[in-house]
C-alpha cells in the first residue's frame, strides 16, 4: 500500500494516536506517497463533470490537504482558487507544490475549520475529496451549510462518492474492520481521531445537501465501471446552490 517514500509503521502509529489536525501535520511531508491521496481517476471525473457546466471564475477546495483538488480547480477556474484546510502542515506542503506552477488562476491558502467556513458568496465552484469521513454525521449539516454560504447563487459543490463495497466482500470487511478499530481507539484514547467513512452513504448525503439548500444531480463515473448489479462504482455529486 505504501511506497518507500511513504511513512513508516512507527510514524503511522504516532499519527494515529494524535488528533486529526496534528496527525495530518505529521503526515504532510509523506502524504502524497500514501494511498490516502485521492487517485487521479476521481480527480479526472470531477474535471469532466464540471467543465461543461462553467465558466467558473473562482473555486474553493474544502479540506484541501496537499492540494489535489486545487489542481482540479486550476483546470476549470479562470481567476482565483482557494485551498482551505485546518492542518498547517498540509497547507504548507500544498503551497510549496504550487509555488512554481506557471500560468492559470491565482492560488491562495486559508487555514480554518470546515465546520465554520469564513466565506460569504465568494465562489462559483467548490470541491472536496476524501474528507467527509472526518466529520461526525451531526457535524455535516454545518459543513454543507457553510459551503452553500460560500457559494454565489447558482454555484456548484462537486465531489466524487464511491459506492459502498458489496456486503461480505474483502473490501467490505476491511472497511468495517477499520471503522471498528477507530471507534475502539476513540473510546479509550484522547484526543479523538475522527475517520468514519462507513457513515457517509449516498442517500443520507443527498438528503443532507437538499436540507442545506442544494439541488442535487448524480453523474455516474463510467471510467470506473459498474458493479455486478449494474450500479456505478462511483458517482460525481453535483449540488447546485438553489
Amino acid at each position: 500500500m505504501f511506497s518507500d517514500r511513504g511513512p513508516s509503521l512507527t510514524e503511522l502509529a504516532v499519527q494515529a494516536l494524535s488528533s486529526v489536525e496534528h496527525g495530518y501535520d505529521l503526515l504532510a511531508p509523506k502524504f502524497d506517497a500514501t494511498p490516502f491521496r485521492t487517485p487521479e481517476p476521481f480527480l479526472d471525473a470531477v474535471v469532466s463533470a464540471v467543465r461543461p457546466l462553467g465558466p467558473f471564475a473562482t473555486g474553493l477546495d474544502v479540506c484541501c490537504g496537499t492540494g489535489a483538488g486545487v489542481g482540479v480547480l486550476r483546470e476549470v477556474c479562470a481567476e482565483r482558487v482557494t485551498g482551505f484546510d485546518f492542518s498547517a502542515g498540509m497547507l504548507a506542503r500544498a503551497a510549496a507544490a504550487f509555488a512554481d506552477v506557471p500560468g492559470g488562476p491565482s492560488v491562495e491558502w486559508v487555514r480554518g475549520d470546515a465546520r465554520a467556513l469564513p466565506f460569504d458568496g465568494a465562489f462559483d465552484l467548490a470541491v472536496s475529496f476524501g474528507a467527509f469521513g472526518h466529520f461526525l454525521p451531526g457535524e455535516r449539516p454545518a459543513v454543507f451549510a457553510g459551503v452553500r454560504r460560500a457559494l454565489r447563487p447558482g454555484g456548484l459543490f462537486v465531489f466524487p462518492l464511491p459506492a459502498p463495497p458489496r456486503v461480505g466482500s474483502l473490501p467490505y470487511w476491511a472497511l468495517w474492520g477499520f471503522d471498528t478499530a477507530m471507534r475502539v481507539r476513540n473510546a479509550v484514547w484522547r484526543p479523538r481521531f475522527v475517520m468514519y467513512y462507513r457513515t457517509f452513504g449516498l442517500s443520507g448525503v443527498v438528503d443532507e445537501l437538499a436540507d442545506a439548500g442544494f439541488t442535487v444531480e448524480l453523474l455516474p463515473v463510467e471510467a470506473l465501471g459498474r458493479r455486478a448489479d449494474g450500479a456505478a462504482r462511483c458517482v460525481t455529486v453535483v449540488a447546485r446552490r438553489a
